[in-house]
């Protein structure tokens, strides 16, 4: 349940992209499924400026709350408009409908310092 064409950072958010343009962002399976049912998600304004992780957002389950941080610096170009209506969308397919903004990174080389599937498999083990 970690593919292997997403990048991920240790606090278990997923991001897809190439560097150039948009990178889309979410949450891993690993990170819904310890959440459990996802009732609400908060998340930025279209046109919001992130650091490397800052906060974007807030994931509401029936269990607890939890932060969503940015994984990449740059600005939010979408927002998965979706979830507002059907949060539990991150639960049933979290590296596709589920998933939570796009971030134009403002470095395009960003994303290479985010960890592999392999790395990010080693952390959920542990």
């Amino acid at each position: 349940m970690i593919p292997e064409d997403l990048r991920y950072t240790a606090e278990h958010e997923w991001v897809a992209g190439e560097g150039t343009g948009s990178a889309r962002v979410g949450i891993t399976h690993f990170a819904q499924d310890a959440l459990g049912d996802i009732v609400y998600v908060q998340l930025p304004e279209v046109g919001a400026v992130v650091a490397a992780g800052d906060s974007l957002g807030e994931i509401e389950s029936t269990k607890s709350v939890s932060e969503i941080y940015a994984p990449v610096a740059g600005t939010v170009a979408a927002r998965n408009e979706a979830l507002g209506d059907t949060p539990e969308l991150i639960n049933s397919d979290p590296y596709g409908a589920g998933w939570l903004v796009e971030i134009t990174p403002n470095d395009p080389t960003a994303l290479d310092g985010l960890l592999t599937a392999g790395a990010y498999q080693k952390i959920t083990e542990g």
